[in-house]
């Protein structure tokens, strides 16, 4: 395994698609060999709109065995729930401290379903917050993950 990493995740939406595979899913299988793929289930990302929680949790199992089936061996990539790694959040609540609203609210999901009259939640609106946590908390990501690693792999 390599000290260079890529990072990619999906959303479980239960709606697995073409774009999937090819934007994300083949990606993180050919690049095992030369990096070390860092691939999380977005289920924080997923919470921003409404979802009944017992169709989350299967789609979660089933993202993850999608990825599993289509080659992604778990002895050379880290895959995991988004919500596994607390530093997700942690960052995302420490980022949305200093970020204005109005910034936030320029954002084009959230002016959208604004504009249809649909109101959007707090999570859709702090949605851009969540992914600067998650893309500051790689390298604890990364750390966490090689301790995991050797204790079961080795």
């Amino acid at each position: 395994m390599t000290d260079q990493r890529v990072v990619s995740g999906i959303r479980p939406t239960g709606n697995v698609h073409l774009g999937n595979y090819l934007g994300s899913i083949k990606n993180a299988v050919a690049l095992q060999d030369n990096y070390s793929p860092y691939l999380f289930i977005a289920d924080l990302h997923a919470i921003t709109e409404p979802f009944e929680p017992a169709r989350l949790a299967q789609y979660i199992y089933t993202t993850a065995a999608l990825y599993l089936a289509c080659g992604v061996d778990p002895a050379r990539s880290a895959l995991f729930p988004q919500s596994h790694i607390s530093a997700h959040a942690e960052l995302a609540r420490l980022l949305g401290s200093v970020i204005g609203v109005g910034t936030l609210e320029r954002m084009t999901q959230f002016k959208e379903k604004s504009r249809k009259g649909i109101e959007a939640s707090l999570g859709l609106l702090d949605y851009p917050v969540l992914m600067a946590g998650t893309s500051c908390s790689i390298r604890r990501i990364w750390y966490r993950w090689e301790r995991i690693r050797s204790s079961i792999w080795s």
